[in-house]
């Protein structure tokens, strides 16, 4: 039953939302301008089928307002890496967000921050980050440490141990004015980690303090500022190696096909392309080539100029927030001629021929995961629709390149069984679908599929090897979306983000429909 979106007040500030399943889990964030304007949006007519399909599981809708659009997209953005809902975009590497704790002791720690599968951390404690694998602040947690004073000793010892006399630790686990101090080293530790304009601005405050002591004869407290100076003064440069080490160029480009994006990158070092990579996303909601941008970049270093085939929505916006991330300004533009132009070309003809081979991305990973021998372009998928035992009726729904073939459709009234007996009734459409084609000479698909488990997948491939017939053949259980294939035990679990998965379910789904309706058109003459 869809959600009914008028029995709900929709905001019309800017914010975000979070659209919830049956059992109150978060599957898909999104942002807005206007919330109500982009919400509703979603329960108009002519929706594409990824879209539907969110449509068709949202029960509830929460929504959490912002100031302005800029807000709005680092507040996405942060809460998709926390709940990572499967209708949103979810790169290859999103484990690589990281966030730092101070732990809730007397005397606090800096600690990596642990996370379960579902985005809840571990341990008590003030959460800091995300930070991007190789960012400077995880890169010098150690530093961050000593720079501070922080102690690392799991158990705080009676006496002091090799870090305080390595001048790493001031020993507040043996003196008094240790423990005094060790408050205010945690605060300006939070300052830090709240912000990359904190360092500055904290370092400027540490070198008025140490006038400020040298002026009034207190060499030792402005010797210890002095040392903290040095430390934060070899953060900095850290961070000043990374940015130059990122100075580079990095290439994008995106092809759509039908309701999924295909992009892939190039990033290049003194002129030399370095590494790329290939990422998949479906066209749901907010998803979009803006997005990826801001969350590829979540997780990996910013360089100054990033060059696209075409320019993404929220352009000025989008370089703004990544040139406060980075620290320096990011410039996004897309080449109409000369060497840039030729290298997004060169990532096109990539796209194409990802393309060409595959027809669809979901297609080459059905081929891997599933050991075919070859991708699987046709795909035809069956159902039995039983309405007590008068009437049950089979359905069949051809794909062709990942798409509904609707001429190609098949329904069946069952003839040679009785009762509501499933298997036997998948193993007679199956044996008269096959018989038929073999009959006709006509072409055989590429991978047969079947809605329902074990059983079901054991009667069909008993009908295919009765016609001398070695067709893959795998089951699809909805009730955990497993799949089966023929002489193994364990089923294949596919996550639920992968578009082989959605494939399977698109096909799945549309055939259980068909049958549903010839089963109730059947019922409904018979009544007459």
């Amino acid at each position: 039953m869809t959600f009914d979106i008028s029995k709900i007040t929709v905001p019309t500030d800017p914010g975000i939302y979070l659209m919830k399943d049956s059992d109150g889990k978060i599957i898909y964030i999104g942002k807005a301008k206007n919330l109500k304007k982009r919400v509703k949006s979603y329960f108009l007519k002519n929706q594409n089928y990824k879209t539907q399909k969110l449509v068709q599981n949202i029960s509830d809708i929460e929504f959490v307002l912002t100031d302005n659009e800029s807000e709005a997209f680092l507040l996405e953005s942060n809460m998709i890496k926390k709940y990572r809902p499967r209708f949103n975009i979810e790169l290859k590497d999103q484990q690589r967000y990281t966030y730092l704790r101070i732990s809730d002791e007397k005397y606090p720690r800096l600690l990596v921050a642990r996370r379960t599968k579902d985005g809840k951390f571990l341990g008590k404690g003030k959460i800091f980050g995300p930070f991007t694998q190789g960012s400077s602040k995880l890169l010098t947690i150690g530093a961050l440490r000593k720079a501070f004073q922080i102690r690392i000793c799991k158990t705080l010892p009676k006496k002091v141990c090799l870090e305080y006399h390595l001048g790493n630790c001031e020993g507040p686990c043996e003196f008094k004015d240790a423990q005094d101090r060790y408050p205010k080293h945690v605060a300006s530790l939070e300052e830090i980690l709240k912000g990359k304009n904190q360092t500055k601005i904290f370092t400027k405050k540490l070198e008025e303090d140490m006038h400020q002591a040298a002026e009034l004869q207190q060499f030792e407290r402005a010797k210890d500022i002095r040392d903290t100076l040095i430390r934060l003064g070899s953060l900095q440069t850290k961070q000043k190696m990374e940015y130059i080490e990122n100075s580079d160029e990095e290439y994008f480009g995106i092809g759509i096909q039908e309701q999924s994006a295909t992009v892939m990158n190039f990033r290049m070092i003194n002129g030399v392309i370095r590494d790329s990579d290939k990422f998949f996303f479906d066209l749901v909601g907010d998803n979009s080539f803006s997005n990826f941008l801001y969350q590829y970049y979540s997780t990996h270093k910013i360089p100054k100029h990033i060059i696209v085939s075409e320019i993404p929505e929220n352009q000025k916006l989008l370089e703004s927030l990544l040139s406060k991330q980075a620290g320096f300004s990011v410039k996004i533009s897309a080449p109409t001629k000369g060497k840039k132009k030729n290298i997004v070309n060169l990532i096109l003809k990539n796209i194409k021929l990802i393309h060409t081979k595959g027809g669809d991305p979901g297609l080459v990973e059905l081929k891997e995961i599933l050991h075919l021998p070859e991708i699987p372009n046709i795909i035809e998928c069956f159902d039995i629709s039983n309405h007590g035992e008068d009437f049950a009726v089979g359905s069949m729904a051809r794909f062709v390149n990942g798409k509904p073939n609707k001429s190609g459709y098949r329904k069946f009234k069952i003839k040679t069984v009785s009762g509501r007996d499933d298997f036997a009734m998948i193993g007679e459409v199956i044996q008269r679908r096959y018989y038929r084609l073999l009959e006709e000479n006509s072409e055989l698909p590429d991978l047969i599929v079947i809605d329902g488990g074990k059983g079901q997948l054991s009667a069909a491939t008993k009908s295919l090897q009765s016609l001398g017939l070695n067709l893959p053949c795998i089951s699809l259980a909805k009730e955990n979306e497993e799949v089966y294939v023929p002489k193994t035990k364990k089923p294949i679990v596919i996550a639920k983000s992968k578009p082989s998965l959605k494939i399977l379910q698109h096909a799945r789904d549309e055939t259980h429909r068909f049958g549903v309706v010839y089963n109730r058109t059947i019922r409904k003459n018979q009544i007459k």
